[in-house]
């Protein structure tokens, strides 16, 4: 799969997020959970940059923008806009305060997820069988798939369509392992 393919990545993330409750808790709790992150990553010196957070912020904005000029270029300004508000709320809070409001959030969040792919999705998440991939695409997943069903964008036309498509069509392999473990 190429690094900057909507398509495919778009594809992997939605085979892993096809039940629409899943889908809302993922949309509550994705962006959050990148924001916490963000503030203990904050105090992460690096030596060319004034923190870690930074080197995150840049990092995913450069690789939303890269998968499609509109929507990432949205979600890389959600991006700094998370750095910003991280980095104020982390100063303001230090570190003694920080870590315990980030790892309080990231146990509520990571729990909420995982519970709705238990629950709703009946289905691993997909950071079990791609870690970086499905930690990239988390929150411009659901930033995506919020635009395109609040406000119908697509990247191209015939996106939504091919992509479901695509799901549908991983699903349906899944599901084809998942029996033929049962049978074995």
């Amino acid at each position: 799969m190429g690094l900057f393919d909507l398509e495919k990545n778009f594809a992997f993330y939605g085979a892993y997020h096809s039940n629409p409750v899943n889908i809302l808790i993922h949309m509550l709790f994705v962006w959050p959970l990148f924001f916490t992150i963000l503030m203990l990553l904050h105090f992460v010196p690096m030596f060319f940059l004034p923190n870690f957070a930074v080197f995150v912020t840049l990092a995913y904005s450069v690789f939303y923008v890269g998968m499609d000029k509109k929507a990432g270029s949205l979600a890389a300004l959600l991006c700094f806009l998370c750095l910003f508000g991280a980095s104020s709320f982390a100063n303001h809070l230090g570190y003694s305060l920080t870590w315990k409001v980030v790892l309080a959030a990231q146990l509520f969040g990571w729990t909420a997820q995982f519970l709705g792919h238990g629950i709703f999705e009946k289905r691993a998440p997909a950071l079990l069988d791609n870690l970086v991939q499905a930690f990239l695409m988390g929150p411009y997943f659901v930033l995506l798939e919020a635009l395109q069903q609040f406000f119908g964008y697509e990247p191209y036309p015939g996106f939504e369509s091919k992509v479901k498509d695509m799901v549908q069509a991983e699903i349906k392999v899944w599901q084809e392992i998942k029996k033929h473990k049962k049978s074995s």
